[in-house]
């Protein structure tokens, strides 16, 4: 197990998996009613419409050629082709008549329709081939199997191109029916000699089965077109926004960035979707790390514009998108911050946890990929805390079933109690886990590093951690001590609340040497140095069009 996976979670309680409500905090946020569309339903419609159109092209098509058929003298079954014709016509005029119709009696429906048209056309086939056969015309005989194959393979095509389905079930669908003129004939070859040894004489038939090559290329377009309408289906149904390119995605769900229809504002939006009925501790997490962060106001917690529950069982929220980088991949991409951002960083993040705190919320999953470094109206280096998805509020009871030592966090920043009394934990647990951020920011290491997750847990509770100065000696003494302070084993040895840290953070030396100016120089400078990059690295004779529309 890696412990530098992202959040991990370890039995969680019967009391947090147990939330399944969602209760409306603010006034910008909404919840949105599950009384929209199943997909059943506007497969249900779609079917309709689809099959309507089918019946009457396909009792156009049967009626042009039964009437053909009877003007040039060939009366084959002519009784039972009126018959197949009367039950399509019945049907196309049934469908038209009809306002509503579940999908099961529409998938009846569609069975008597196309089903007929299988029936007629291997009823034809064969009477056609004994009647060839008994005047020995091999060339009638190659030209009939030849025509009905192509008719079986247009029917294939029409059936899935047209006709909405799953690809499963169209492959059940297609497959046996695409194979069931090769076992007519085979039947046809081993009741009549002639018949046989007439098609054996065919030797410009093509060896290639085409309409199983239909029914393969068939069932393809009908995965496609199904994957695209459930696709668009769940778009719809994230009210007023329209989905874009996926950011991200993580232990709680995926992350895409989307736009609001009407308002044109750059928006994100988190969704979770339970694949089995374990992942509905999932979806009650996720529920409440949007009720929960919902409740908060403060400038550097992530604002919450929207949330809500589709019909398929995707829990989304809509939050706002930042523009900046998280702090984990600040110090990927350029290495250890200098103390002096840090502290302007942390001071930030301590607001955002003073509030959560004082009305009994605990983050308990601070680390630097849950910090976003962002650009908010023009100033840099807004700090924004994400991510209230291992909250808990306030003191709980275990849960009954409960063990002790089940925890939640992310090991690498956790507190020693959090692991050992996941359900006794307080506000500075989160004091600890911010040290360890910090920590992180100023070296590029972690307090501790293992392998192993038990290792690591013991490492928070028994063993002493390494003042960061002796990692990098440029971090002064005030915050060094600061950051061993909240890394304190025992929790009465911390600092006691967020309020307190940051105000230990304000008398730090290097407190006032960086702020806005010093944060937009900063990304000014890397963003002139990326697009300078990016420009060494075109090749040299490249055409590059600046138009504002130009892709």
């Amino acid at each position: 197990m890696d412990p530098l996976q992202p959040t991990m979670i370890f039995a969680p309680s019967a009391a947090e998996t147990g939330q399944n409500s969602v209760d409306v905090s603010r006034a910008n946020v909404g919840f949105v009613a599950g009384d929209r569309p199943h997909f059943s339903d506007e497969t249900a419609a779609l079917v309709h419409r689809r099959l309507s159109a089918a019946a009457m092209v396909i009792a156009v098509v049967l009626g042009a050629a039964f009437i053909g058929n009877l003007v040039s003298g060939v009366a084959n079954l002519w009784w039972f082709r009126g018959l197949i014709l009367l039950i399509i016509v019945g049907s196309a005029f049934f469908l038209r008549n009809r306002q509503s119709l579940s999908l099961a009696r529409l998938r009846m429906v569609e069975l008597i329709v196309f089903g007929s048209v299988v029936v007629q056309l291997s009823l034809m086939l064969t009477t056609r081939l004994a009647e060839f056969a008994e005047q020995n015309d091999a060339t009638s005989v190659a030209s009939l199997r030849q025509q009905f194959l192509t008719a079986w393979c247009v029917l294939i095509f029409i059936y899935g191109t047209l006709m909405p389905n799953s690809w499963q079930r169209g492959a059940a669908l297609m497959i046996p029916t695409a194979l069931f003129p090769y076992f007519l004939i085979a039947v046809q070859r081993w009741l009549s000699p002639t018949v046989a040894a007439l098609l054996d004489s065919d030797q410009a038939s093509s060896p290639l089965p085409l309409p199983l090559v239909a029914a393969l290329v068939a069932v393809f377009a009908s995965h496609v077109i199904n994957a695209a309408r459930r696709e668009a289906f769940k778009a719809r149904q994230f009210g007023q926004y329209r989905l874009m390119e996926r950011l991200g995605a993580g232990g709680m769900g995926e992350v895409y960035k989307a736009e609001h229809v009407l308002l044109k504002r750059p928006c994100a939006i988190k969704l979770i979707t339970a694949a089995s009925e374990t992942d509905a501790a999932s979806i009650a997490r996720f529920e409440k790390e949007v009720k929960t962060t919902a409740k908060l106001t403060h400038w550097n917690t992530i604002e919450i514009y929207d949330y809500g529950r589709t019909d398929d069982g995707t829990f989304y929220y809509v939050m706002e998108l930042l523009p900046g980088e998280s702090l984990e991949e600040l110090v990927d991409k350029h290495g250890p911050l200098p103390p002096e951002r840090v502290v302007y960083l942390l001071r930030q993040i301590c607001g955002a946890l003073q509030e959560a705190h004082s009305v009994g919320l605990i983050h308990r999953d601070i680390k630097p990929a849950n910090i976003f470094a962002s650009q908010r109206g023009g100033v840099y280096d807004v700090a924004k805390l994400l991510d209230f998805g291992l909250v808990k509020e306030g003191p709980e009871q275990p849960a009954a079933g409960s063990k002790y030592g089940s925890f939640s966090g992310t090991p690498l920043y956790m507190s020693p109690e959090q692991a050992a009394a996941y359900d006794d934990v307080d506000g500075r647990a989160d004091i600890y886990s911010l040290g360890a951020v910090a920590y992180y920011l100023l070296t590029g290491q972690t307090p501790f590093t293992s392998n192993n997750v038990l290792e690591l847990l013991a490492a928070h509770r028994n063993s002493e951690v390494a003042p960061p100065s002796r990692l990098a000696p440029t971090i002064p003494a005030d915050l060094d001590q600061i950051i061993l302070r909240c890394l304190a084993k025992q929790a009465a040895d911390r600092f006691q609340n967020a309020d307190e840290l940051r105000q230990a953070l304000d008398q730090c030396g290097v407190a006032r040497q960086w702020g806005p100016d010093q944060a937009a120089a900063w990304w000014k400078a890397i963003t002139e140095r990326t697009t300078e990059a990016s420009v060494q690295k075109a090749p040299v004779d490249a055409t590059v069009d600046f138009r504002p529309n130009a892709s």
